[in-house]
């Protein structure tokens, strides 16, 4: 078993995202004056921040959004964007992770299911590519189905690298407390990897590769007009 751990276990990294591009998942859903401007896009933070005023503007003049939309919008590109930056520089584990990713997305008429392991220690990792190829796989047509799983799948690993500096944070605070802290370094990271299972209700510990789809069945289902205002109305319900 000591072998095992000394094998597997790595030591700190400092935070980013653990994939090829260091890409902020942005979320907005921002209502003013009656209306509403609801998307979702990644960010690179190490890009200028005067261009999230210029992103916020042609936003606001390509959809024809009150002027008021411009600091709104900016604003919470910003907001997000500190949180990410707080976390630079700070150690995270990567050891021994091989974390639940699960989707259950519907853009436009299309639903999209799935679920599949992810290795955290894979910094050359590509959503972007893993989506396109999901998508032709599954015969997916709507172009904006692939960005929509790429960034379901950072949004899910930012997460993950959060708590991932958490787990780097009680490791040292046990190092100053008792002998025998690299022990304890990876039994803290391997508690976290079983509680990530436990929060994704993801029982497989089997990493789903491109040729195992039949097995475990991705489903996509092409929803009809009436299927999709009846979401949207109830997700207006759940909204208020």
């Amino acid at each position: 078993m000591k072998g095992l751990v000394s094998t597997g276990w790595k030591g700190p990294v400092k935070f980013r995202m653990p994939t090829a591009e260091n890409l902020v998942p942005i979320r907005l859903d921002i209502q003013f004056e009656g209306q509403r401007y609801k998307d979702a896009f990644t960010w690179n933070p190490s890009d200028p921040d005067n261009e999230v005023v210029v992103f916020a503007k042609r936003t606001v003049k390509d959809l024809k959004l009150p002027s008021a939309f411009i600091t709104q919008i900016a604003q919470s590109i910003q907001s997000q964007l500190s949180d990410f930056r707080a976390y630079e520089g700070q150690d995270m584990y990567t050891g021994e992770k091989i974390i639940p990713i699960k989707l259950d997305l519907r853009v436009n008429h299309t639903l999209i299911k799935d679920q599949f392991l992810w290795d955290l220690n894979n910094f050359e990792s590509d959503p972007e590519e893993f989506a396109r190829t999901l998508c032709k796989d599954l015969g997916v047509e709507d172009p904006e189905v692939g960005p929509a799983v790429a960034f379901a799948i950072r949004e899910q690993l930012y997460e993950i690298a959060i708590q991932s500096v958490a787990s780097a944070r009680e490791s040292r605070l046990s190092k100053k407390g008792r002998r025998g802290s690299d022990h304890g370094s990876a039994s803290k990271a391997s508690g976290l990897s079983m509680d990530l299972m436990k929060l994704f209700s993801f029982k497989s510990s089997v990493v789903r590769k491109r040729k195992d789809l039949d097995v475990y069945e991705p489903v996509v289902d092409l929803l009809t007009s009436e299927e999709v205002d009846a979401l949207e109305a109830r997700a207006e319900r759940h909204a208020r």
